[in-house]
């Protein structure tokens, strides 16, 4: 992928906000359990970062995906991981279906906002039991005069006690499960609504996690994203923006970990030398530096197929697998060579040890990457039962 002057330029500008005005505050939103989501969002609408690839009809400043990931790459230079996981809610989870398929008045009243970073949002899908497996959600929505009534609830919802509304995945029919669900923007001030509860984490300490729960919550069939029964298919493509955004953000990231196990292992000093100097620890940082680079290549590659409007379902999931197994590995092995100060709650390399942890089970666990990816390749077994 060729990387023109505008996208180093708009890397820059990125990267610039996060050290100035993000990576100070990381501790105290660390301590505090969330990160103050309106008012970071509203300096980042400021320099035109909240729609880069949304339409300028809406405040975005309809740039081709190439540009959005110059901007979650930069944004992997966060201190931690909340961050970039928290913003990208906004920009490449709860905005894409409603950007793509949502009526003009829809994206005036809910869309317009966000990128002028005057609201928050949301992408409510999973529940306690539909995580990956989406089709399995039960969360309902009947249609009673103009309205959609909803009853159910969604778990791990990020951004979920702050948000303003969000893009939910309901089911609007009995039929199919692929076949009847769709999204429907949900204002979270709606009488029913309760997310009280914030959810306490291993890791993304800074990112208040939700549980949200609808009682006979109304809002208006005008909610609705696209078409009824669409959801599912919405959701599939909303996906592929999280998958490749999730593996961009990672790449900066795992990058600072490696060279500041570099700098560390180069003046700790054991058995007269210093760590950096076993062969064993600089050829696996050589290795661990190798991976991360493959992470970037197979990233950028998704990027370009998407960009040029060809599927890029296969590339954008394998992406997301990798940047899980990557992160695993770099981190594991950086903390490592740390030895106990490593180990400390505190340090860098332990918020990314527990940060990255994530990856590989949101927006699509390992598992079912693996899936779509033999599906893909055709190697799936068949479902037939023998005789059948």
């Amino acid at each position: 992928m060729i990387l023109t002057h505008e996208h180093q330029a708009l890397y820059r500008t990125v990267k610039k906000f996060v050290e100035d005005e993000l990576n100070p505050n990381i501790p105290e939103w660390e301590r505090d359990g969330i990160w103050p989501a309106h008012e970071v969002l509203n300096k980042m609408a400021a320099l035109g970062l909240l729609g880069i690839n949304k339409p300028e009809a809406y405040g975005g400043l309809g740039l081709d995906y190439s540009y959005e990931l110059m901007f979650a790459q930069a944004l992997g230079n966060c201190k931690n991981g909340a961050l970039p996981m928290g913003i990208g809610v906004v920009t490449d989870m709860a905005t894409p279906a409603l950007s793509r398929f949502g009526s003009d008045a829809l994206r005036e009243e809910f869309l317009a906002p966000v990128l002028a970073g005057e609201q928050c949002c949301s992408i409510a899908v999973s529940e306690a039991g539909a995580g990956s497996d989406v089709a399995s959600i039960k969360t309902s929505a009947r249609k009673d005069g103009g309205d959609y009534v909803i009853n159910g609830s969604k778990m791990w919802i990020t951004n979920g006690t702050q948000s303003d509304w969000a893009c939910t995945l309901v089911n609007t029919s009995d039929g199919k499960p692929h076949q009847n669900k769709s999204l429907i923007i949900v204002p979270l001030d709606a009488p029913g609504v309760t997310r009280n509860t914030k959810l306490d984490k291993l890791g993304m300490r800074a990112s208040d996690t939700a549980m949200i729960y609808f009682d006979d919550v109304r809002v208006p069939q005008r909610n609705l994203v696209g078409q009824e029964g669409q959801g599912f298919t919405y959701q599939m493509l909303q996906f592929q923006e999280e998958r490749i955004f999730g593996a961009a953000s990672g790449i900066d990231g795992l990058f600072n970990v490696i060279d500041a196990t570099i700098a560390y292992t180069g003046q700790r000093q054991a058995f007269g030398q210093s760590v950096l100097d076993n062969q064993y620890v600089h050829f696996r940082l050589a290795e661990l530096r190798t991976e991360v680079e493959c992470l970037k290549a197979i990233t950028y590659q998704a990027t370009e197929d998407y960009v040029a409007g060809r599927d890029a379902t296969l590339l954008a999931s394998m992406a997301k697998l990798k940047v899980g197994r990557v992160a695993r590995e770099v981190t594991d092995a950086c903390l490592q060579f740390w030895g106990g100060q490593g180990y400390m709650w505190e340090s860098e390399v332990a918020r990314a040890y527990r940060d990255t942890r994530l990856i590989s089970i949101g927006g699509g666990a390992d598992e079912i990457m693996l899936g779509i990816i033999c599906k893909l390749m055709a190697i799936l077994p068949s479902r037939k039962k023998n005789g059948g």
